[in-house]
């Protein structure tokens, strides 16, 4: 299938490892262009040179989404470089488990206000382009309690809220948002690694909980969140595709 995603500009935030990594590698993969962000300058401009070899233009910038302004001046200044934008993936979270004052206010500034302000930001440009597409990364745990219950879980689950408003609100604009709720996911230096290596009781719980026998990949997850984002899937708007491997059981009406 083609995505027709072909010369189109996307921005991804958190894009230099896991999930947003594979998001990112994907799209110049199909052929769009590629503005990265994340908080490390040595890993945004080795992502920047590593899709810039897929033949794509690709611009990044170390941004802590937190920032709101630096967010919104990196948001415009991507779009500067690719003279417009069609995709934003809001995709950075801060992990915020610890049920005090400080987990609270670390996921509403980085999960809620780091896509809110990139959102509103990328509007302006948005509105031109003839095939806008706004893809929210949440979680499973914004939609059943587990582990994560809190912090995390609350901001992901007001995500997928949010994201259904934004597709109500903007239809008539030809803007469509959607969210992706990835399972649990492993891959190199992310959250898994580090609770396999310094928590090995939870891991083992974790892993007895996935009927498939093991976890997610970035690039499982990156499918799902490219294709929402492409032309392919022009009349899907409002939904929150699990991608969890049957992780959890409710049903989603």
């Amino acid at each position: 299938m083609d995505l027709g995603l072909r010369g189109k500009s996307a921005l991804v935030t958190g894009a230099t490892k896991g999930i947003g990594r594979a998001i990112a590698d994907l799209l110049a993969d199909e052929g769009a262009h590629v503005a990265i962000c994340a908080r490390n300058p040595a890993e945004v401009a080795a992502t920047v040179t590593s899709l810039q070899e897929k033949g794509v233009r690709a611009f990044g910038d170390a941004v802590d989404v937190a920032d709101g302004p630096a967010l919104k001046a990196f948001v415009t200044a991507a779009a500067a470089a690719f003279d417009g934008l069609d995709i934003l993936i809001p995709n950075v979270s801060a992990l915020a488990i610890s049920n005090d004052e400080a987990g609270w206010r670390a996921g509403f500034q980085t999960d809620l206000m780091g896509s809110v302000t990139a959102v509103e930001a990328a509007m302006p440009f948005l509105e031109r382009s003839s095939a806008a597409a706004i893809v929210i990364i949440s979680s499973v745990s914004g939609r059943e309690i587990d582990f994560a219950a809190g912090p995390y879980g609350a901001f992901k689950a007001a995500l997928i809220h949010y994201a259904q408003g934004l597709a109500f609100n903007l239809a008539a604009k030809n803007i469509r948002a959607n969210t992706v709720s990835p399972g649990n996911t492993y891959f190199p230096g992310g959250v898994w690694e580090r609770i396999e290596r310094d928590m090995p009781a939870l891991f083992q719980e974790a892993m007895a909980l996935n009927p498939t026998g093991r976890m997610g990949k970035p690039e499982e997850m990156a499918r799902a969140a490219v294709f929402l984002a492409s032309p392919a899937a022009s009349f899907i708007t409002g939904t929150n595709l699990v991608v969890d491997g049957a992780l959890t059981r409710g049903v989603q009406f």
